[in-house]
């Protein structure tokens, strides 16, 4: 039986909330391990709570990172900034998003800094704390909208890397996203020559250094 955690008995009857063990996390994701320990492969937890399942799979590529570019910083710093950004969560209590935010975060800063220490730049840091804001929604999976004050449909940023060390990211409507999932995995060209769904973006912004990723408001496309 899945080991779980609860909360609160009225946060249970209000949303379900249940936290799942490290022991029960690790089980589960070692059924897909080539794809927790794949850099650039992307996971959604569409309740993420504060983060069990997403804080685990960052471990597992921070340790892929670290094994191929612990001797070369700007290397190391690239791909473990690629690693946050494959990352995405949505939960639609407040409190939740915010600590899986700062989980993550912790994650990450936690094995930079031991590898680095006073060579670890303030400017990665701060390009992490910014992907993760984006990444990490206080919305609800199910209504695809924010909570809080004027709910809006979600939107995720997709951030791909693009000649080395820059970044270029895409905003996309979780709406439009999921309306398509059954058939957006599929390659541009399917062997049958059948049309195959490309997602629109909502923005498009310029390619950016993935130390800059975090400068006020780009300039989109």
């Amino acid at each position: 039986m899945t080991e779980k955690q609860v909360v609160s008995k009225q946060r249970v009857e209000d949303h379900g909330e249940v936290l799942t063990s490290s022991r029960e996390v690790s089980a589960m994701l070692d059924l897909v391990k080539q794809e927790t320990e794949r850099i650039e492969s992307r996971f959604l937890e569409p309740a993420c709570g504060t983060g069990n399942f997403l804080a685990e799979i960052l471990e597992r590529k921070l340790r892929v990172v670290e094994s191929r570019y612990a001797k070369a910083q700007i290397e190391y710093e690239r791909n473990a900034v690629l690693a946050v950004s494959s990352i995405y969560g949505i939960d639609i209590l407040q409190d939740n998003a915010e600590k899986c935010r700062r989980r993550l975060f912790d994650v990450f800063n936690s094995r930079y800094s031991d590898l680095f220490k006073e060579k670890a730049q303030d400017k990665c840091r701060e390009a992490v704390r910014y992907i993760l804001s984006l990444n990490i929604i206080w919305g609800d999976a199910l209504t695809l909208k924010t909570v809080g004050e004027n709910p809006r449909l979600i939107v995720f940023a997709e951030w791909s890397p693009i000649n080395g060390s820059w970044m270029k990211r895409r905003d996309f409507t979780f709406h439009e996203l999921l309306g398509h999932a059954e058939i957006k995995a599929l390659p541009l060209f399917s062997d049958l020559g059948d049309d195959v769904f490309i997602p629109t973006p909502e923005k498009e912004y310029p390619p950016t250094h993935f130390l800059e990723v975090s400068s006020a408001d780009q300039r989109k496309l």
